[in-house]
C-alpha cells in the first residue's frame, strides 16, 4: 500500500529542499527537512498561530505537536502546543523540576502532565511563546529534541534510586545509549538556541550515521529494567533490555526485539505485540545491539504504510529467525541465547523508602500523571525547600529521593496540609490505574479518557467494595483512541476509545506487564462501563480459585466464554 498523501490544502508552503511533486508524505517531508529544519525559522517569525503541514510533521522530532482545543472546534480552532521534554529514565534535578513548574504557570494551562515514558509535558503553550520555553528548558539541561518524531524516543529505565554498584553502571549504560541514539542535527541548536546559523534555507545538512537523511519509519522506544522489575512494561518495547546480574555484577542484558501497542481499530493488519527475546549482549556490547536494531528498522522497516511502520511488524513479517540472522551479519557475531532472570512484577514505589545510603525517597500518587492546583504547589514548595532529586515513574507518579531523616515529618506535614492523600488511603484499582490526555488537546483521540477516568473509578471503586475485592490488584488503563499510550493492552481490564462516548474493552492482562489482554466487548456506551464490568468482577469472585488473579482468572474461564455467560445472565434476568 503506498503512503497516503497529504491532503491537498497542506501542500502550499514547500522549503527549498522539497519538489514540487503533487504527492507530498510524511517520508518525502522528512527527506526535503534539510536535517529537521524545514520552515521552522521563518514560520516562527510569520506572525501566524499555528504552522503549515509540512512544518508541523518537523516539529514533533523538536518535542512539539501542534493541537488545537477541540473543546472550542465549533466556534474556531484554538490554535495551542504541547511540549515534550526528553527526560531518560525520568531523572531530573530539583532546579530542573522548578524550571518546568514555571513555565507551565508562565506559557501553559498551569499543569504539569508526567507522561508514560517517563517524561514532562506543557499543555496549551501558544506559538509565539515556544522559542523562549524551549530555550528555557535547554539552560536548565534538558532537550526536547527526539522526544517525539520517527527516531528513537526517550529511554526508560527502573525509577528506583539505585543502591547497589550493578545499579549505576546500568544507569552510565542508560545515558550512553540515549546520547548515542540522539539526532546529530545542529537544527534543533539554530532554530530554538540562537546557533551559529539560522538562515536554514542556506545551512548545510549534516550526515547523521544512524538516521540518514529520511529518519525512522516510525517512532522508536528503548528501554531497560532491572532484574525482576517491570515498571517500564519492557515487553512493549521496540527494543527492551533486562539486566542480567550474577553474584552482584552486572555481567549483560537480555534483549527483546519488537514490542509495540499501537493499532487501528477495524484493520486487522494492525495489532499490539509483546517483544520476542532475540539473544544476550553483553556490558561492552549492549550499545552495537541496539544500533543494529535500529538501523535494520531504518532500512526495512514500512515506509509505505505508516499503519505497519513499527519494528514490530518487520519481526512478524519476517520471523524472529530471520530477524536474528540479519541482526548477526550487521554485527559480525551471533549472540548468544537468553539467560535465566527473575519473574518480572510491576512496582509503583509509591510512599517512603529507605536508599542504600541511609537518606529516603518518597514515591507520590499522581492521578493520571496531571499535576496541578494544591499538588503542583506542595511539590514546588517542597522541591524548593528540600531540593530532593526527581524522578518520573513510567506509572506516572513522582520519586522525591534522597530526603534526610529529618526531613521526613515536616514533608509530611507540607502534604498534609495541602490534602494530599497518603499512599496507604489510595485503594490499589487507583495506584494501578492509567489514562492517556485524549480530549481536548490531542488531535487523534476518538473519546474521553483523562477526564472521564476519575468518575469511572468512583463508580467502580463503589462495585469493587460491595463485592469485597478491595484488596485485590486490578490494574485499569484507558486510552482515547487505540494508538495505546497508556499501554490498556497489557492490563487486567483496557478502556479503548472507539467512537464519542464508546469503547472496547478488553480483559486479561496482567500487573505485571508480560501478557496481552483479550477484545472482550466493542462500543460499549461509557455510562455501560461499570455495569459490565461489575459482572463480570461478580463471576470472577463466584468462580476464581483461590489467589487467582482477574487476569489469570479472565485467561483460564476463557474472555469469549465469561461474554456468553453474561448474555445467559442477562436473557435470564428479562421477564418472560
Amino acid at each position: 500500500m503506498p503512503e497516503r498523501p497529504l491532503p491537498a490544502r497542506n501542500r502550499a508552503k514547500l522549503p527549498p529542499g522539497f519538489s514540487k511533486a503533487p504527492k507530498l508524505t510524511v517520508e518525502s517531508i522528512k527527506r526535503g527537512s534539510r536535517g529537521l529544519r524545514a520552515n521552522l525559522c521563518a514560520s516562527l517569525r510569520d506572525g501566524t498561530n499555528h504552522f503549515d503541514e509540512v512544518d508541523r510533521q518537523i516539529l514533533k522530532f523538536h518535542g512539539v505537536y501542534q493541537q488545537d482545543d477541540r473543546d472550542r472546534r465549533q466556534a474556531d480552532r484554538h490554535h495551542i502546543f504541547m511540549i515534550r521534554s526528553r527526560i531518560p529514565g525520568g531523572q531530573l534535578t530539583a532546579e530542573q523540576y522548578l524550571v518546568h513548574d514555571e513555565l507551565a504557570d508562565r506559557f501553559g494551562n498551569g499543569t504539569l502532565r508526567v507522561t508514560t515514558r517517563q517524561g514532562l509535558q506543557l499543555h496549551s503553550v501558544l506559538k509565539q511563546d515556544l522559542k523562549e520555553a524551549i530555550a528555557e528548558i535547554n539552560e536548565s539541561l534538558v532537550t526536547t529534541l527526539a522526544a517525539c518524531g520517527d527516531v528513537a524516543r526517550n529511554l526508560m529505565y527502573t525509577p528506583v534510586p539505585p543502591s547497589e554498584p550493578f545499579h549505576f553502571e546500568i544507569l552510565d549504560i542508560a545515558r550512553q545509549l540515549s546520547e548515542h541514539l540522539l539526532p546529530k542535527t545542529r537544527a534543533y541548536h539554530e532554530i530554538w538556541l540562537d546557533g551559529e546559523r539560522v538562515d536554514s534555507s542556506v545551512a548545510k545538512v549534516e550526515p547523521d550515521p544512524i538516521y540518514g537523511e529520511t529518519y525512522l519509519p516510525r517512532k522508536f522506544k528503548v528501554g531497560i529494567a532491572f532484574p525482576g522489575d517491570n515498571s517500564i512494561d519492557v515487553y512493549s518495547q521496540d527494543v527492551g533490555l533486562v539486566a542480567v546480574v550474577r553474584n552482584g555484577q552486572l555481567i549483560g542484558f537480555n534483549v527483546l526485539a519488537g514490542g509495540g501497542l499501537g493499532m487501528t481499530h477495524n484493520k486487522s493488519e494492525t495489532y499490539p505485540r509483546l517483544a520476542d527475546p532475540i539473544g544476550f549482549a553483553t556490558v561492552e556490547r549492549v550499545v552495537d545491539v541496539v544500533e543494529a536494531i535500529v538501523l535494520i528498522q531504518r532500512d526495512h522497516g514500512d515506509r509505505n504504510n505508516r499503519r505497519r511502520a513499527r519494528l514490530k511488524y518487520l519481526v512478524d513479517d519476517w520471523g524472529v529467525d530471520r530477524f536474528r540472522s540479519a541482526l548477526f551479519e550487521r554485527l559480525g557475531y551471533e549472540l548468544p541465547e537468553p539467560v535465566d532472570v527473575p519473574p518480572l512484577e510491576l512496582e509503583l514505589y509509591l510512599g517512603w523508602s529507605r536508599q542504600h545510603d541511609g537518606r529516603w525517597y518518597l514515591g507520590i500518587y499522581i492521578e493520571n500523571g496531571r499535576i496541578g492546583g494544591p499538588l503542583k504547589a506542595g511539590l514546588r514548595d517542597i522541591v524548593a525547600r528540600f531540593r530532593p532529586g526527581i524522578r518520573l515513574t513510567p506509572n506516572q507518579n513522582v520519586l522525591l529521593t534522597d530526603i534526610e531523616p529529618r526531613d521526613r515529618a515536616a514533608i509530611d506535614a507540607l502534604l498534609a496540609g495541602l490534602g494530599i492523600t497518603d499512599v496507604d488511603q489510595i485503594s490499589p484499582l487507583r495506584q494501578l490505574a492509567m489514562a492517556c490526555p485524549a480530549l481536548p488537546t490531542c488531535g487523534l483521540a476518538l473519546a474521553e479518557a483523562e477526564r472521564a477516568m476519575p468518575d469511572l473509578l468512583d463508580a467502580l471503586e463503589t462495585e469493587i467494595q460491595k463485592l469485597d475485592l478491595q484488596e485485590e490488584r486490578i490494574g485499569v488503563r484507558m486510552t482515547g483512541c487505540p494508538n495505546g499510550c497508556a499501554r490498556p493492552y497489557l492490563s487486567e481490564i483496557g478502556i479503548v476509545g472507539r467512537s464519542p462516548g464508546r469503547y472496547a474493552l478488553f480483559l486479561g492482562g496482567t500487573s505485571s506487564g508480560t501478557r496481552l489482554n483479550k477484545p472482550f466487548r466493542d462500543l460499549v456506551p461509557i455510562d455501560e462501563i461499570v455495569p459490565t464490568l461489575r459482572t463480570v468482577l461478580s463471576i470472577y469472585k463466584a468462580q476464581r480459585v483461590p489467589g487467582e488473579s482477574l487476569g489469570d482468572f479472565c485467561l483460564r474461564f476463557g474472555v469469549t466464554d465469561i461474554d456468553d455467560h453474561i448474555k445467559e445472565l442477562e436473557s435470564d434476568a428479562q421477564p418472560a
